[in-house]
């Protein structure tokens, strides 16, 4: 006879289960953040370790700090929200010249 792993879930109340559920999720929810957090400490060494190559280089830096500044409580004024996008739009439309000429 083999013995099989007792599910603990399906002797639970559905309360307890729900908070079992909601304790594994923010578990989970919680090591991708650490993950993400790593790997955003690490693009961030590889942007600053050295200067920019090019304007195209140049510009994803820009993006990328201007894309941490879209996301703080900073841009959530409308004024500073529009100058990020205009920006960008900018550099949009320069690199879109450079690239014919």
């Amino acid at each position: 006879m083999v013995d099989q792993p007792t599910n603990l879930d399906t002797h639970r109340g559905m309360a307890a289960q729900k908070a079992t559920d909601l304790r594994r999720l923010r578990s989970e929810v919680e090591a991708d953040q650490q993950a993400l957090r790593a790997r955003q400490a690490e693009l961030e060494d590889l942007l600053a370790a050295a200067p920019a190559a090019d304007w195209h280089a140049a510009v994803e830096k820009a993006r990328y700090l201007l894309g941490l500044l879209a996301q703080s409580s900073d841009a959530a004024d409308l004024r500073r929200r529009k100058l990020i996008d205009r920006v960008l739009a900018d550099f949009d439309h320069l690199l879109d010249n450079s690239t014919h000429d």
